[in-house]
């Protein structure tokens, strides 16, 4: 009787894996998990990012010699300082100006610079008769004109008389009255009145020098007052 081919039955997975490891070896399996670990070891230490070396979160000290930083450092700047204030002067502006009264500026201001501070002239003013880039003393009194009017070259621009400021020493020739200029050397009526008129019209004398600038005052007769005026 011929006898029949029956196949095997068919095993369980542990069953085969147990056969697998008989007839691979179990040896050459572990040797092949080490290398398979082996090798993913090495690609990760390649690719990974190395950490930052341990000298780097040590404090910097500088050596003796050792080359100055570099980095900016902060410039130390001076306290400011207040400004000195600003010494003025005071001045009645009156006439054709738009604005008449009494104003503060700055010790050496013109009377334009006054005129412009009384807010300019009127329509009427006839500034041609006043020197408008005379420089003002203080306390003086500045009158504008109208057109036609009269008024006296004195009372154009008033430089104030200070009570007892000739009395001690040298004559101040922009505050003397004309009976203490006619006590100089040389100096009589006309001339103390042409003293006094020039100072009114274009304004203070600033040296003893400006003295020239009155008609029959010359370098001899100046020369024998200097040391007897001041301003």
């Amino acid at each position: 009787m011929e006898e029949v081919f029956r196949p095997e039955p068919a095993r369980n997975v542990s069953e085969r894996a147990q056969a697998w490891i008989g007839w691979f070896g179990l040896s050459r399996l572990i040797a092949s998990a080490v290398a398979v670990l082996i090798v993913c070891g090495g690609a990760y230490w390649l690719v990974r990012t190395p950490p930052p070396p341990s000298e780097a979160a040590l404090p910097r000290v500088e050596a003796a010699g050792s080359p100055v930083s570099t980095l900016p450092t902060p410039i130390a700047t001076a306290p400011e300082v207040p400004a000195a204030p600003t010494l003025g002067v005071t001045v009645h502006v009156a006439g054709s100006v738009l604005t008449p009264g009494v104003y503060e500026l700055a010790t050496g201001a013109r009377v334009h610079e006054a005129i412009d501070r009384a807010g300019g002239i009127t329509g009427d003013a006839d500034v041609d008769t006043l020197n408008l880039a005379a420089p003002i003393a203080d306390g003086s009194r500045i009158y504008v004109p109208a057109v036609g009017e009269e008024v006296s070259a004195a009372a154009l621009i008033d430089v104030p008389f200070v009570e007892g400021a000739v009395d001690a020493g040298p004559v101040n020739v922009n505050q003397a009255t004309a009976a203490d200029l006619d006590g100089l050397p040389g100096v009589g009526p006309a001339t103390s009145t042409a003293i006094i008129t020039e100072r009114q019209r274009n304004g203070p004398f600033l040296s003893v020098d400006d003295l020239q600038r009155v008609p029959g005052i010359g370098p001899a007769k100046l020369a024998s007052i200097r040391d007897l005026v001041t301003v």
